[in-house]
Formats: C-alpha cells, sequence, structure tokens
C-alpha cells in the first residue's frame, strides 16, 4: 500500500486509537505493524473475526484477559533454559489460564450461535492445567513463595518458625535480665541475627558478639553469647530455605522448558486474541458495523462517517459508485465538506482492507482495492522549490503510473494551483485517462468545466455538498448526481450588496448560464427525493431478504428437529415396550416362585390368564408401532386441494393446498408449517373417513357419559402422591367431560398438599391456569382451576 496514501488519509491515528483498547504491548505491536491485506480472502475473514469478536463480546461480556501480561521476554528466556523469576512464573500462570478460558469462552452449545473464525484460532489453544495449578500453587506474589510449594519448605518455614518464637523468647528474658546496660529495653536485628543496644561502657558486662555500632558510638549492638547458637541455627535454616525456594524455581522452570513450544504457541494466539479484540472493542465505541465486501469496485456507504471526527458533531454521508458510473466529481463552496468526504471514502476503505469494522451503517459496501492513491492537501515544499501546482502534478503522475482497474484513486482539487483554463483541461485529461483504465475515482474540484464533463460523459456522475442560502452554512450533506451550485447572487444578496449590482452582473452571464444553474436547483431537489426513496428500497429489499433467509432457515431447522423428536419418540416407545415385557417377566417369573409354596391349581391357571393377557398386550402394542414405523400406504396419482393425504418422511398427515406444479411438487400444511413437497411422496392416509367417523362417536359418546362429573374433587386426607394421582385422573375426566372451571379442594394443613398440587397444575397439559379460592369459595383451602 502507498505510504503516502497512508499518511495523507491518517491511516496512523486509527491505529493509535485501536491500541487504547489493547492488554498487551505485544498486541499493540501487532496494531503497529497491521497494514491493510493484500487479497480479499483475507479482508473478509479479517473482518468476520472482528464482527465476531463484537457480537461475543455484546452476548458474553468482557473476553477474559484478567491479569495477562505480555510474556515474550519470559519465555525468550525458558527456551534458553534459563531460571525465570517467581514475578515471570507468575504472568506465564496468568497468560496459560487466560488460554485455558478462552477456550470455554468461544465455546457455544450446539443451539447457540457459532463464531467460526474465532473458533478456528482457538484450535491451536493447548491448556496446561496442570503446570498453571503447579505455578499458582507454588507461587504467591512476585515477593512470596506458598508453604504449599513443597514439603520440604513447608517444613522448613515451620522450623523456622518455631526457632524464631525460641529466640525472641530467649532474647526477651536476656534483655530484662540486663535492663541496666540497655540503651533501651528492647532488641533489633543486625544481618539476620538478634542481638540487644548495649550502652558503650557497660560492653564488658554483656558478653558476645558486637555486629553494629550506632552512629554516636554510644551504643553497641552485641549478640550475647547464649543466643550464638540460636541464630546460627536460624541463619541455617533461612539459607535452606533460600535453596528450596531456588529448587522449586528451577523446577517450574523447567516444566515451562519442556512445553516452551505449547507456550510460545498459546501466547502467539493470545496476542492475536487481544488485537481482535481490541478492533471490536474500537468498533463498539464507534458503533460500527461489517460491511458486504465484493472486489468489483463497487463502493456503497451508507450513512458513513469519518471516524477521527467527533461522533457526535459528524454529518453522515451516503456515498455510492462502481455500478453506473466510476468516477465522482464533487463540486461546492470551501469548508463545504468536500475533502472530508474524500477523505471518508478513502479512510473506511483502508480500514475495511485491514479487517477493521467502518462507521456506517448495516448494509454499506466497500470493495477490495489492490492499490489506494490520494493526492489531497497542499505540499509545498520549500526546500524542493516546488509550488503547490508542481506538487500535485508530481503525485499525480505516480497515480497515473500505477493506476488499473483495481484501483482507487482520490483527488482534491484536481488542476488546481495553476490557470483555471489550462487547470481545467488537464482535470479533465486526466479523469479521461483513469476512467479509460477503468479506475474508480472520486475527485473534488471548483471548475464549472468539470461539471458539464461529467454531465456529458457515461460513467462520470456529478456530486455536490449542500450549502444552506438562509443561514448562510454549508450542512456537509452529499448530493450525488447534482453539480455544485455557486450561490453567488444570493449569497451576495443576503449579505446586503445592493440589488443593482446583482442586476448587472446577471446581464453579464448569458442566458443559457443561468438557466444552466436553475436547471441544477431543480434537479437537486428531485435528486434528493429519487435518491432517499431508491436507497430506502434497497435498504427494505435487504432487510426482506435477510428475513427470509432467517426464516428458511428456521424452517429448515424446525423440520429436522420434528423428524428427530419423532425418531426419539418411537425409541423410548420401543425400550419401554421392552422394559415393560422385561417387568412382566420378572413378576411372573416370581409369580412361578411363589406358586412352589402352594397355591391350588385354580389360582395357577387365574395366574397363567393374566400373564397371558398382559403378554398378548405388549406384543399388540410392539406390532402397532412395527405398522406405524412401517406404514408406506397407497401410492397416490392425483390429489386435490383440501384432500387429507399422509406423509412418511414427517409421519403424520396433511392437508393438500395446491394442485401439482411442473415440477410435480404440491404444497401441503402439516401443522402450522407450509411446506412442499413431490406428489409422489405422498401416501393415500392411514386414518379413513369411517376411522373419524368412528373416533367422532366415541369422543360424543365420552361427553355423553362424562356429562355429570363433579364441578369438584377432595382430597383431604390422603397423602401427595395419592392426591396427586387422583387430580391426574380427574383432569382427565374433565377435560373429557367439557368442563371449563373446577375446584380441587386441598385443605389449608401444613401446605405440604397444596404445593404438590400447584405444581402438578404447573405442568399439566388440560390446565389453562389456576388460582387459589377467593373469600366464599373455600380461601387458600381450594384451588380453582381453568381448563383448556
Amino acid at each position: 500500500m502507498n505510504e503516502k496514501t497512508l499518511k495523507v488519509l491518517e491511516y496512523g491515528k486509527i491505529k493509535e486509537s485501536i491500541k487504547k483498547y489493547a492488554k498487551t504491548s505485544a498486541g499493540k505491536d501487532i496494531i503497529d505493524n497491521l497494514m491493510p491485506y493484500k487479497n480479499l480472502y483475507e479482508m473478509k475473514e479479517h473482518l468476520e473475526e472482528t464482527k465476531e469478536a463484537l457480537e461475543i463480546s455484546s452476548l458474553k461480556g468482557a473476553p477474559p484477559f484478567d491479569g495477562i501480561h505480555d510474556v515474550r521476554e519470559g519465555i525468550s528466556r525458558a527456551a534458553k533454559g534459563s531460571a525465570l523469576m517467581p514475578g515471570e512464573l507468575l504472568r506465564i500462570g496468568s497468560m496459560l489460564r487466560c488460554a485455558r478460558l478462552f477456550k470455554d469462552y468461544i465455546a457455544h452449545k450446539e443451539e447457540e450461535q457459532g463464531y467460526r473464525v474465532l473458533e478456528d484460532i482457538i484450535v491451536g489453544l493447548v491448556p496446561l492445567k496442570k503446570l498453571e495449578d503447579e505455578i499458582f500453587n507454588a507461587i504467591v506474589s512476585e515477593e512470596e513463595i506458598s508453604d504449599r510449594a513443597s514439603a520440604a519448605l513447608y517444613s522448613i518455614r515451620r522450623t523456622l518458625r518455631d526457632k524464631s518464637s525460641s529466640v525472641k523468647d530467649k532474647v526477651g528474658s536476656l534483655v530484662r535480665a540486663n535492663s541496666k546496660y540497655l540503651q533501651e529495653n528492647l532488641y533489633t536485628v543486625r544481618g539476620d541475627r538478634y542481638v540487644i543496644p548495649v550502652r558503650a561502657e557497660y560492653k564488658d558486662q554483656v558478653p558476645g558478639l558486637v555486629h553494629d555500632q550506632s552512629g554516636s558510638g554510644a551504643t553497641l549492638f552485641i549478640e550475647p553469647m547464649s543466643l550464638v547458637q540460636l541464630n546460627n541455627e536460624i541463619r541455617e535454616l533461612m539459607l535452606k530455605e533460600k535453596a528450596e525456594i531456588e529448587r522449586i524455581l528451577r523446577e517450574l522452570s523447567s516444566k515451562v522448558t519442556a512445553n516452551v513450544d505449547i507456550v510460545e504457541n498459546n501466547g502467539n494466539i493470545i496476542w492475536e486474541l487481544d488485537f481482535i479484540f481490541a478492533k471490536a472493542k474500537y468498533a463498539g465505541e464507534l458503533n460500527c458495523i461489517c460491511p458486504e465486501v465484493n472486489d468489483k469496485g463497487i463502493i456503497d456507504l451508507i450513512e458513513a462517517r469519518h471516524p477521527l471526527i467527533d461522533q457526535k458533531v459528524v454529518v453522515p454521508s451516503n456515498i455510492y459508485l462502481g455500478r453506473e458510473f466510476t468516477s465522482l466529481v464533487i463540486t461546492g463552496p470551501n469548508t463545504g465538506g468536500k475533502t472530508v468526504t474524500l477523505k471518508t471514502v478513502g479512510l473506511i476503505h483502508l480500514m475495511a482492507m485491514s479487517g477493521i469494522l467502518i462507521p456506517a451503517r448495516s448494509g454499506s459496501v466497500v470493495s477490495f482495492f489492490n492499490k489506494v492513491f490520494a493526492d489531497i492537501g497542499d505540499e509545498q515544499s520549500i526546500e524542493q522549490s516546488l509550488s503547490t501546482f508542481s506538487s500535485h502534478m508530481t503525485n499525480i503522475v505516480g497515480i497515473i503510473e500505477g493506476a488499473d482497474e483495481n484501483t482507487l484513486a482520490l483527488f482534491d482539487e484536481l488542476g488546481s494551483g495553476t490557470d483555471p483554463t489550462e487547470g481545467a483541461a488537464l482535470a479533465v485529461s486526466i479523469l479521461e485517462n483513469l476512467r479509460g483504465r477503468n479506475t474508480k475515482i472520486v475527485a473534488t474540484t471548483h471548475y464549472s468545466e468539470l461539471k458539464g464533463y461529467a454531465l456529458k460523459t457515461v460513467g462520470v456522475e456529478n456530486a455536490s455538498v449542500e450549502f444552506n442560502v438562509e443561514t448562510l452554512r454549508p450542512t456537509y450533506n452529499l448530493l450525488i448526481g447534482v453539480p455544485g451550485k455557486s450561490n453567488a447572487f444570493e449569497i451576495s444578496r443576503r449579505l446586503g450588496l445592493p440589488e443593482y449590482i446583482i442586476s448587472s452582473a446577471r446581464e453579464n452571464i448569458s442566458s443559457e448560464s443561468l438557466k444552466f444553474e436553475d436547471l441544477i436547483q431543480s434537479l437537486q431537489q428531485k435528486s434528493i427525493k429519487a435518491e432517499n426513496d431508491a436507497r430506502d428500497a434497497e435498504i427494505l429489499k435487504k432487510d426482506a431478504e435477510k428475513l427470509k433467509e432467517r426464516f428458511e432457515e428456521k424452517l429448515y431447522k424446525f423440520e429436522k428437529n420434528r423428524e428427530n423428536a419423532l425418531y426419539q419418540a418411537q425409541r423410548e416407545a420401543k425400550q419401554l415396550i421392552k422394559t415393560a415385557k422385561d417387568e412382566a417377566d420378572d413378576i411372573l417369573k416370581n409369580i412361578r416362585d411363589l406358586e412352589k409354596l402352594g397355591y391350588s391349581s385354580e389360582a395357577r391357571n387365574m395366574l397363567e390368564t393374566e400373564r397371558r393377557k398382559i403378554k398378548d398386550k405388549l406384543e399388540n402394542m410392539e406390532d402397532s408401532m412395527k405398522k406405524s414405523e412401517e406404514y408406506t400406504g397407497e401410492q397416490l396419482k392425483t390429489v386435490r386441494e383440501g384432500d387429507e393425504v399422509y406423509l412418511p418422511s414427517l409421519n403424520q398427515n396433511v392437508i393438500v393446498l395446491s394442485k401439482p406444479d411442473n415440477k410435480g411438487e404440491v404444497q401441503v400444511q402439516a401443522g402450522i408449517m407450509k411446506i412442499s413437497v413431490k406428489l409422489s411422496d405422498l401416501r393415500k392416509s392411514k386414518v379413513t373417513q369411517e376411522d373419524k367417523k368412528k373416533a367422532k362417536m366415541q369422543k360424543r359418546e365420552a361427553k355423553l357419559n362424562l356429562k355429570n362429573v363433579a364441578t369438584s374433587v377432595d382430597l383431604r386426607g390422603m397423602d401427595a402422591e395419592e392426591a396427586i394421582y387422583t387430580v391426574d385422573k380427574y383432569l382427565d375426566e374433565v377435560y373429557l367431560g367439557g368442563l371449563n372451571e373446577v375446584t380441587i379442594i386441598h385443605g389449608k394443613g401444613t401446605g405440604v398438599l397444596k404445593s404438590a398440587i400447584t405444581d402438578l397444575l404447573r405442568r399439566h397439559p388440560h390446565v389453562k391456569g389456576s388460582r387459589l379460592g377467593n373469600y366464599g369459595e373455600g380461601g387458600t383451602g381450594v384451588t380453582v382451576v381453568q381448563i383448556k
């Protein structure tokens, strides 16, 4: 990518903004080295990773970067076999914990949304939980090793504490015994040895080793002879403690060294994730979106905002080219926003090509370009004796040499800095040359000649920045399809220029020019409305397509889940039957064993009869299951709208909604679903009209038989299990009997019975709702149930 373009478009400021959100210096280094990617695939993948990071952050909260540090130096030392300091080991342990937590953070359940790119990245993470635990168990902080680091260290420290306690007691007694010789009645430590402060004139009264003296020489710090052995033992223990700590650190360091390739790989992935989530955080702050991407030079930015302008005041712009036209010529007054529009197009493309989400509205489209050139600003150089025109022309020469059909070229005030006639002619020639190469161009200008060139040239379109004549201020809105109008007369009139001067000026302009200006104004109003209508229609169309795709996907999942549920239900039913048969056989076996103890032949016959009944019933159920599964039915050659037919793939009856089309497909209603199936897949319904009539008769008979079902049931005196069975059976009878509301009497008591009944009602299929009784209905001693 052209370095000058990156500088002119202030690409570096975007990277500096993103670096604020990185947690580690390693992540910041990746951002520092970030450049636009060199192919469409990389661009799409890195945009997708940022989008996924933004989505998962919104869904699951902040990523698990707590305690993360840049441990590249520690890993490098471990690779060389060096012993690591406690702080370095702690930071490596934190990085390993972060790597392990990221596996769980990005993982998802089967029914949840997946994150394809991020999941591919974390595949390389290898949790080292054992090493991680050993580090955190052994090291408390950068200065402290835990007693639990080893049994030897624990034993040494316990002995050291005991010795220290003994020596403190001993030295305390010595202080009391020699208090008249001491400067102060206290003891202190010099060189890890306990000493007492003896006045210099009494040094012979306290035999011992002199370790130090005060600045004035009036006090000597003496280690009494009776403490020497204890101090020596403490010193030996402290040396053992230090040696054990060094051994522990060497052992942990060697374990890091043994796994250094995995540790380094985990670190590299974590730095990459730090970079990705920094981009996502930046995108969240600016309310950015992931654009649609192409490599055909099509640009369609909807409500695009310059990322470096305060988002509270920036005016969004709709900018597009690449379909009907490949060159856009923007005209308008100074400070009207032309240069900002130019920079917005360029910088947004550099961001997208770097995998950074863009500040625009959903549905925006960007293109991948091999090269982006920008000639913006006055780069006059005194040292090189270059004028403004010469500086621009030097840049343009470089652009013309490198531009092709995969190039985006941005020109600010093309042809300015020289004679207006010659400058305009050069500008037209440059634009025409680049247009012939199919280069995508956005150029700003003040020259009227370029307005005319855009009007009459295929593939070139005019645009302008809007100016409010009433307030004499620009609105910063970009109007595509309309060349800029000068508004000089209107502005002069509002500023107080006499009308006769304005009239005289009008007479000096040809009528064609005035008509052209009026035409511009008329076009401007019509174009704004047409553009807004077209864009709204396009957005609605895209939203409709997305909704269609989403619901088609949901329908597919629904059908798949339905098939799985039916298959699972059949498997469970088979298992239940098998279990019931096994239990029945066990019961009968036990009965035969009991028979041996002495039953009459009549009792044996009765038991055998009952055994045959159970067996026959289970076999009939199994046969019914098989028939249900094996049923294919008679294939249908013709169907009529409204026919009820059987669809084997769903194992249910469906209603025909349409006649077969030219593909041999018909639309059918399966429950709440409407689906298209082949006519050859339909079969004659399992349920005949006679079966339906019989079912209706049975239901009618059931209702007639149950018309006298009681409107209440009394559970008082029952235990919870018996009450649940009674209520369940009662609700079935009520449902068949057609009652709308019934009362369950459970009494007040301890509340156990009421609680069990409430739990049953909450999940019962016949219950629409329930409430406790009102005053006069029984109060809290009854529950009133509404039946579906």
